[in-house]
């Protein structure tokens, strides 16, 4: 393949990736680190919940955002125990004196 080939190889492929929401751009990191940087932009490069769960975690992790609002509830409505009619009252005891 001649260089002039390889270069319009490379420019149509470029092309493709920016049509489908992909941007190329470079990373400075560690040489221990770069099968697991790979292996971050591969995953992050996919689509589904298991991206988006990393996609998440990173955000959380580097950037320290906080988890968004609601989490707790919608676990809670998530759980096999809604709909169960448990009582989860308590009694209300003053307890005993104690003198200091």
């Amino acid at each position: 393949m001649s260089g002039a080939a390889r270069r319009k190889a490379v420019r149509t492929y470029r092309a493709r990736l920016t049509q489908r929401g992909f941007e190329r751009f470079e990373v400075k990191a560690r040489a221990n680190d770069r099968d697991l940087i790979r292996l971050l932009a591969k995953r992050l490069a996919e689509e589904g919940p298991e991206a988006e769960a990393v996609r998440n975690a990173v955000k959380v992790a580097v950037a320290g955002e906080p988890a968004p609002a609601g989490g707790i509830l919608a676990a809670l409505r998530r759980s096999p125990l809604v709909g169960a009619e448990l009582d989860l009252s308590r009694s209300r005891e003053t307890g005993r004196r104690v003198e200091l």
